[in-house]
């Protein structure tokens, strides 16, 4: 371990970040126009509310917005056994080939590692799936290649090498909608599941925040001058995993897929104090580079090829580092090594405690009672938290994936 990074762990109860939250107030579906949606206004710890067409009216002029472009994939596939029984296999992350642009254009086979519903029905042996492609019959199989705690590594082969897998998943597989929208995905799911931009296949969860976003909403933040950029970090199911355990140190947080191009860092250092981040996604990707460009400048071995930001290192009090001269160093590594994007993970951990380095705004959805997003929110607002989520209550707001918006800015000291 690196002689500047110390772990300290937030003390919090999960308990003190938990409100009521009534089945009715959960939006099953989305609203017939996406930004038709309210927008909760929490500035200088005023708390108003207007609708999501209007957003560029609060957003500062020659600021930066960024979105997450990842593509929700149609990660479920139903398969059935001879004796009837239902097993389904949810793909959460690539094994084989581990690039997820790489295993999108895999033909023949690939394997992933996923979750598996009805696993005690599926003792051995190999699954068979037949559906129609330009009405020819396709055959897929699916066989366990090793098994683990919550998952499993899993071999998808088929018989049609002209086809991919992101082919295959198009035509045999279902949106994985939450849980807590307590329905089967239905035809409305596979375009208002997905952002209006999304370009980058990977998730297995929407970057939720980015579905009210319309091209006229992007039109009217064009003609304020306010600039626009994407990142991409693909979502995981571990975003749906409630915290079980009653301190905050004592949770493992997901790892998730981060690309990060060098545009990207140049926008970031250019806006650096006036940075929007569309859902806490965005946040996690850009705070997270913070910490690498932190990590890099005090460890001259850390390169960021393939990075890992782990849940606790931002809680390291002695790292003093500006967040322009964190990300200047990534871009010097960059030019001398010729690199025009990078990628890693992050386990980043967003608690109350945490100091923001490069998010001045987030706008973000309502999210679920003692949950590492509300954490983050939490992080973001102070106990200011609590009247943000009464006040939706109050309000009528729809709550979770799609449910109502708010834009919040940072507290000002």
């Amino acid at each position: 371990m690196c002689d500047y990074y110390m772990e300290n762990r937030p003390d919090i109860n999960i308990s003190d970040f938990t409100y009521c939250l009534p089945q009715e107030k959960i939006a099953a579906y989305p609203l017939p126009d996406r930004d038709a949606s309210k927008l909760l206004l929490f500035r200088d710890n005023k708390i108003s509310h207007a609708e999501f067409h209007q957003l560029s009216s609060y957003i500062p002029v020659n600021s930066l917005i960024i979105f997450n472009d990842t593509k929700v994939v149609n990660a479920r596939l139903l398969f059935e056994k001879e004796t009837g029984a239902g097993i389904e296999i949810f793909c959460l992350e690539p094994v084989c080939p581990a690039d997820y642009q790489l295993v999108f254009q895999s033909t023949q086979q690939c394997e992933w590692n996923c979750l598996v519903g009805n696993l005690k029905k599926w003792k051995s042996g190999r699954l068979k799936k037949t559906i129609l492609h330009k009405n020819h019959e396709v055959s897929i199989f699916a066989e366990i290649t090793k098994k683990g705690g919550d998952s499993h590594n899993i071999l998808f082969s088929w018989n049609d090498s002209s086809l991919t897998f992101a082919q295959i998943l198009e035509v045999a597989g279902n949106i994985p909608i939450p849980p807590y929208l307590n329905r089967k995905s239905e035809n409305i799911d596979l375009t208002r599941y997905q952002t209006i931009y999304g370009i980058t296949p990977g998730s297995v969860a929407a970057p939720t925040a980015g579905l009210h976003f319309t091209d006229s909403v992007i039109e009217t933040l064009e003609k304020k001058n306010i600039a626009r950029d994407k990142i991409t970090l693909h979502v995981g199911a571990g975003t749906f995993k409630p915290v079980q355990t009653e301190k905050i140190s004592d949770h493992e947080m997901h790892h998730e897929k981060v690309i990060i191009t060098k545009e990207n860092l140049i926008n970031l250092v250019k806006h650096t104090g006036q940075i929007t981040a569309t859902g806490t996604t965005t946040v996690r990707t850009i705070e997270s580079l913070y910490w690498l460009g932190a990590k890099m400048t005090v460890d001259k071995t850390t390169t960021p090829e393939n990075f890992s930001i782990s849940q606790w290192e931002p809680y390291n009090s002695d790292l003093n580092i500006s967040p322009a001269a964190a990300l200047e160093r990534i871009l010097e590594y960059m030019d001398k090594k010729n690199l025009k994007q990078i990628s890693g993970s992050t386990q980043i951990m967003i608690a109350p405690g945490y100091s923001f380095r490069l998010t001045d705004r987030i706008i973000t959805n309502f999210h679920q009672p003692g949950s590492t997003l509300l954490l983050l929110i939490a992080a973001f607002t102070g106990t200011d938290w609590k009247k943000i989520y009464e006040y939706a209550l109050k309000n009528e707001f729809r709550f979770l994936s799609y449910g109502d918006s708010s834009l919040l800015f940072r507290l000002t000291v």
